[in-house]
């Protein structure tokens, strides 16, 4: 099955968001060889191209590391791994104030709704 993706943004900026998540959720745990450009390319039906451009982003970044002899793995700094996570989630959480705001919110408003959703949330458990 192919990956979303939109045409609003670069396709390999989706990919790398993608792979990130991956990483930081567990998908590809610390020390874990990564598919190769090419299975991941058509696991998302992208041009491998494409894809070994958001591998090279990735080890710039230092989440991936080439080997040689096999591949690319996830980084085990699980500092670094933690970081990019907090960087990911302080992302979704400027966006959400953002399009909150837009529909007339304030931040005080905004953070009583979250509490009446989390009280709502227990009640359901």
């Amino acid at each position: 099955m192919a990956w979303e993706l939109d045409n609003d943004r670069p396709i390999y900026t989706q990919l790398v968001e993608r792979l990130k998540l991956e990483i930081v959720s567990g998908f590809y745990p610390p020390g874990a060889r990564l598919p190769s450009v090419r299975e991941l390319a058509a696991a998302a039906s992208v041009n491998p191209n494409t894809m070994q451009k958001a591998f090279a982003e990735l080890e710039r970044t230092g989440l991936i590391i080439t080997q040689r002899t096999s591949g690319r793995i996830v980084t085990e700094d699980t500092n670094m791994i933690s970081q990019t996570r907090r960087e990911l989630a302080e992302e979704q959480i400027v966006l959400f104030l953002t399009r909150m705001q837009s529909l007339g919110y304030r931040k005080t408003e905004i953070i009583h709704m979250l509490s009446e959703q989390e009280g709502k949330e227990k009640q359901d458990e």
